[in-house]
C-alpha cells in the first residue's frame, strides 16, 4: 500500500520523507508530531520491501522513517537493499518493539538513528538531527572527492610539468651540442690554424689566449649539457647512477659507493625520475651534508625499483624539511608520485641522512 499523507505546500519547501509502516495509525500519529512540531515535510508511506525499493528509485527522499518488525521483513532488510542506491538517504528507525542491543547493532551497520513509539514527542528532534548529520556527512564527502579531484590535476600538472622540463631539457642539450659545441669547435681549429701559421708573436700570444678562452667554453658547454640530460642515460639507469656517483666523488673528493646490479630495465619516465632523484641527493650531500662518505644503493626486487641515497653527514632536523620554500624534497616526493611511487627521509642530527624513492615496476 502506496499512499500521502499531507499535502506539501510549495511555499514552505517541504522535506519529502518516505515511511516504511504497515500500521495507519502509527503513519498518522508520525505525520501530526511532524505537523505540531512546524516540520514542513510531505510523507509517502508504503509497507511492502518492493514498493519501499520502488519508490527510492522513483524519486529522491530525503529521509526515511522505518518500523523495525514488518510482515515478512525488518527494517534491517530494507536499509540492506537500500543502502548502496545512489543517494540513499539517511534512515531512522521507529519501533515499539526493538531491544537497545538491536539498535546499537542497527547504527552500526549504518542506521542514523533509532526511537521508541513511546517517545514520539522526540521523533521532531530526532529526525532533525539525522538531516543534520547525514547532510554535514555529504559535504564532508563532496569536500573530499572535490580534494582528491585537486589532487589528482596536481599531480597530472606535475607530470606535465616534469614532462615538459626533461623534453625540454634534452632539446637543450641537443642545441648546445649540435649548434654551440660545433660552432666553438669550428673556431678552435681556425684559432690553432692562426696560432701555427702567425709569424708575429704577438699574433700568436693572443691566439693562444683565445684558444685557452675557447677551451673553457667548450668545457662549460659540457658540463651544463651533460647537467642538462647526459648521454649515458642511454646506457641504462644503472650506469648513470654510477656516472653521477664517479662525477660527484671526483668534484667533492667523498669517496662515494655504489650497489647495483649489473643492469635494470625501466620506463624512461622511471628512468628520469630515479636519476633526478639521486642527482638532486647528491647535490644536496655537497652542499649540506658536510659527509665523509656517501653510499648509493639501487635494487629491483619484488616488483619495486628502490634508490637509496645514503650519507654519514651532520644529518638535519624535522623542522628543516618543513620550512615554507624547502621545495628540493616536496619537489622529488611530487617527481616520484607521477610514476606511482613515494619518497621516504629518513635524518638525524649527526647521524646522517637516507633519502629512498621506491616505485612499483609495471
Amino acid at each position: 500500500m502506496i499512499a500521502p499523507i499531507g499535502e506539501p505546500d510549495p511555499a514552505d519547501k517541504p522535506l519529502l520523507f518516505l515511511h516504511l509502516e504497515d500500521s495507519a495509525a502509527d503513519q498518522r500519529l508520525a505525520q501530526i508530531t511532524l505537523q505540531r512540531a512546524g516540520l514542513a515535510c510531505h510523507m509517502v508511506c508504503v509497507d511492502t520491501l518492493a514498493d519501499f525499493l520502488t519508490q527510492l528509485q522513483a524519486q529522491t527522499y530525503d529521509l526515511v522513517l522505518a518500523d523495525y518488525y514488518l510482515p515478512g521483513f525488518t527494517a534491517m532488510d530494507a536499509w540492506a537493499a537500500a543502502r548502496h542506491l545512489p543517494q540513499c538517504p539517511p534512515f531512522v528507525l521507529l519501533s515499539g518493539a526493538i531491544g537497545e542491543t538491536a539498535a546499537v547493532a542497527a547504527i552500526r551497520q549504518g542506521i542514523a538513528d533509532y526511537l521508541l513509539k513511546d517517545d514520539m514527542a522526540r521523533l521532531p528532534h530526532v529526525l532533525s538531527r539525522a538531516l543534520e548529520v547525514h547532510e554535514a556527512r555529504r559535504a564532508k564527502e563532496l569536500a573530499m572527492r572535490e580534494l582528491e579531484r585537486s589532487e589528482r590535476q596536481l599531480a597530472e600538472l606535475t607530470e606535465h610539468l616534469q614532462q615538459s622540463i626533461e623534453q625540454e631539457r634534452a632539446a637543450i642539450a641537443r642545441e648546445i651540442h649540435d649548434d654551440i659545441g660545433g660552432s666553438l669547435t669550428s673556431v678552435k681549429f681556425d684559432l690553432a690554424w692562426i696560432d701555427r701559421n702567425a709569424t708575429e708573436p704577438q699574433v700568436r700570444n693572443h691566439a693562444q689566449a683565445a684558444l685557452e678562452m675557447l677551451q673553457h667554453a667548450l668545457g662549460a658547454s659540457q658540463r651544463i649539457m651533460m647537467n642538462l640530460r647526459p648521454p649515458v642515460l642511454d646506457q641504462g639507469l644503472v650506469a648513470a647512477v654510477q656516472w653521477l656517483a664517479e662525477n660527484f666523488e671526483r668534484r667533492t673528493g667523498v669517496p662515494t659507493r655504489v650497489d647495483a646490479p649489473a643492469s635494470i630495465e625501466v620506463t624512461p619516465e622511471i628512468q628520469v625520475v630515479a636519476y633526478r632523484t639521486a642527482q638532486e641527493a647528491l647535490t644536496n650531500v655537497g652542499k649540506y651534508a658536510q659527509a665523509s662518505a656517501v653510499h648509493l644503493e639501487l635494487s629491483n626486487a619484488e616488483g619495486f625499483l628502490t634508490l637509496e641515497v645514503r650519507d654519514n653527514g651532520c644529518g638535519m632536523a624535522a623542522g628543516q624539511r618543513d620550512k615554507p620554500k624547502a621545495f628540493g624534497l616536496r619537489g622529488l616526493a611530487e617527481r616520484a608520485r607521477t610514476v606511482g611511487g613515494w619518497l621516504d627521509v629518513s635524518s638525524q642530527v649527526g647521524r646522517g641522512t637516507s633519502i629512498i624513492v621506491s616505485i612499483p615496476l609495471p
